[in-house]
């Protein structure tokens, strides 16, 4: 199960009255003076002793009689070390240990016996459900292929964190998805997962195969050719309950590519490492109609997502092969490495005829958006000013940043071929990011609000709520900024 759920928090009204409930109390610089003061003299004297200053990820916990009592936690000043929801990143692991005898009964839910549960003091200026995400993010790990488990502290869920716990218990879903190894998670795999989870809050869901896959996403046919493993498409449907027929209409757009072997440009084995999270795209989209469910946004949502694997046989697609695409255009393949464009493609045409009020795509589409901004920063590109500004915005406040690289009307030349319609890939080794979302930008109706995302959905090392593996970057910019965008 993927879609599991948030097993480091606990309801208020599940705990019994006698359970031990510890508290940490997050305070920033300026407020330690009144801290202090406001602490039993032992108190005082053991957190001055412990030089706590009320850093960034400081943690100090205060002893009892019966062993750990409370904990402090510095936030810093602003600016200063992790912020928003990472402020809160290291509690679930730094606050775990063995719980005291007698701390669990029988109304105790089984996922919280014997270990210790923690309740938040926050400042005014520090909203609950930041907290409450930043804890879970650090509570994540990915053991489920192992015998040893890590096992976070408890935290109380205080009234007013719904959306807290949502937006992390979505995160988990991605992080999951795209850490999975490729034997274990191929398209049919992805594809049943995501059906699942939409599923589950009502929404029409398909899976479009064979000869149907064949004959409408013919671009996506020719990706999965070369896999034992046959491509699947994932079309689902939902509406808010308090949608009419005249709500907007959201459409979201993965790419799900489980295995990238680069095909018959093979990738070296150094660029086949993480070629898993290809699909990193479809996870974080999945798991952003997953949120707009959870939320219940007055919307229409429609979701669709390639899920495929691009590998090599003697059916697999060559250098210089046309196909044929569902928008009509005929395409070269300069690269069979550059195959996520391809699998995009049919999506976007499908469902920029439906004329959406906003399309968003995601996808680990290139490598010449990490060069340009580094691992923690996904490309942004819009064919909307207004579009791009809000998401922006949105990444600013949520603390997930993006940045907007220009679609550059200028290299669209450079996707020319001399026997296609446009060839997948440039014919300059220059603004490969860009020139990839030129190719997309075909297959989009002009008249459609478009964003689209090449994130790199990785961690490549540890960081408070930050663990190393598979991230839903993009995921709480894009879910943020749909407010302002659809006028919700």
């Amino acid at each position: 199960m993927f879609d599991r759920p948030l097993d480091c928090l606990i309801a208020e009204h599940e705990l019994s009255p006698d359970r031990v409930v510890r508290e940490v109390c997050a305070v920033r610089p300026a407020q330690l003076a009144v801290l202090l003061e406001s602490l039993p003299p032992a108190d005082a004297a053991w957190l001055r002793a412990q030089g706590f200053a009320a850093k960034s990820g400081e943690l100090v916990k205060m002893p009892g009689e019966a062993g750990v009592a409370s904990a402090i936690l510095g936030l810093g000043d602003a600016g200063e070390g992790p912020q928003g929801p990472y402020a809160f990143g290291g509690l679930a692991m730094a606050l775990a240990g063995p719980s005291e005898a007698g701390e669990a009964d029988a109304a105790t839910p089984d996922h919280a016996a014997g270990r210790p549960v923690w309740r938040l003091a926050l400042p005014v200026d520090v909203a609950v459900n930041d907290a409450v995400l930043g804890f879970c993010l650090g509570a994540y790990r990915f053991d489920r292929l192992r015998a040893s488990k890590s096992v976070p502290a408890l935290l109380a869920v205080p009234a007013g964190a719904e959306s807290g716990a949502a937006v992390a218990r979505a995160t988990w879903l991605a992080r999951d998805l795209i850490n999975m190894p490729a034997n274990l998670l191929g398209p049919s795999e992805l594809a049943d997962t995501a059906v699942h989870t939409m599923r589950a809050f009502g929404a029409e869901a398909r899976i479009v195969t064979g000869e149907a896959l064949a004959r409408d996403y013919p671009a996506i046919e020719a990706v999965g050719a070369g896999s034992a493993r046959p491509p699947r498409v994932v079309v689902a449907n939902w509406r808010g309950s308090k949608a009419t027929d005249g709500a907007p209409l959201l459409s979201l757009v993965g790419k799900g590519v489980c295995f990238d072997s680069g095909g018959y440009d093979i990738k070296s084995s150094a660029g086949m490492l993480r070629m898993k999270k290809d699909m990193g795209g479809a996870a974080i989209m999945l798991a952003l109609a997953r949120l707009v469910m959870d939320h219940d946004l007055p919307v229409r949502l429609a979701l669709r997502l390639g899920c495929v694997e691009n590998s090599i046989s003697g059916s697999a697609m060559r250098p210089s092969d046309v196909l044929s695409t569902r928008r009509g255009l005929s395409v070269e393949v300069g690269n069979t490495d550059a195959e996520g464009r391809l699998v995009l493609s049919d999506l976007l045409a499908e469902a920029s005829d439906e004329s959406p009020d906003l399309l968003v795509d995601a996808a680990t589409l290139t490598g010449a958006a990490r060069v340009a901004l580094g691992p923690d920063l996904p490309a942004l590109f819009s064919n909307d000013d207004k579009v791009a500004q809000a998401i922006i915005d949105a990444g600013l406040t949520a603390h997930d940043p993006v940045w907007r690289l220009p679609l550059w009307d200028g290299y669209n030349e450079w996707l020319s071929s001399p026997v296609a319609d446009l060839n997948n890939v440039s014919s300059r080794p220059m603004a490969g990011a860009i020139v990839a979302s030129l190719f997309l930008q075909r297959f989009v109706a002009r008249s459609v609000r478009w964003a689209h995302i090449d994130t790199y959905a990785w961690n490549d090392h540890v960081r408070p709520g930050r663990p190393e593996g598979g991230e839903a970057l993009g995921l709480r910019a894009i879910f943020q900024a749909l407010l302002p965008i659809l006028n919700l």
